[in-house]
């Protein structure tokens, strides 16, 4: 991480997009518990790390600056996969229904993912648009990222849990 570079906060958010996708094309082709597991778990560190840096730095800079619904939106989607991300956690391999909990989830992923880099009018087309320091928002968001890779790194556990929704059974 520390040698990597990003020209601005897309391209940081755009490099995360483009390892998650790897992580789950890994996941899709492993035939082991423990590796799917592992890849589970990577890729829902990886994605509540973005998750974190985009609704706590990235979305609030646009806020007022891009299309209001585009914003809302994209925190909607964020809630409905920190619940699959909670759900994913909690389980293992020999539970029913997990692999077809990442598989949904890639799948939110990818389509959230194409909302924001569509060409003209995705967010990052409007933010591009936008009276906004891309570079300085980078150099926040890449700090940030960090002290939340070093916490997941030092505790051995994903960093702290994005907000969710906690579903009870009825």
């Amino acid at each position: 991480m520390a040698t990597e570079t990003y020209t601005d906060a897309i391209a940081l958010l755009k490099a995360d997009h483009r390892k998650v996708e790897g992580l789950f094309e890994q996941f899709e082709s492993a035939t082991s518990s423990s590796k799917k597991q592992s890849l589970a778990r990577e890729i829902c560190t990886e994605l509540k790390i973005h998750t974190m840096i985009e609704e706590e730095i990235f979305y609030p800079a646009f806020r007022g600056k891009i299309e209001d619904d585009t914003l809302d939106e994209a925190y909607v989607e964020h809630d409905g996969a920190k619940v699959l991300i909670n759900d994913i956690e909690a389980g293992s391999p020999d539970d029913d229904f997990y692999d077809a909990k990442v598989k949904v989830l890639s799948e939110e992923i990818k389509h959230h993912v194409h909302e924001e880099e569509m060409p003209s009018e995705g967010m990052f087309a409007q933010c591009r648009k936008a009276d906004a320091d891309l570079v300085a928002l980078r150099d926040q968001m890449l700090a940030r990222k960090q002290e939340l890779l070093a916490q997941a790194k030092a505790s051995g556990l994903p960093p702290a849990q994005p907000k969710a929704v906690n579903l009870v059974a009825a």
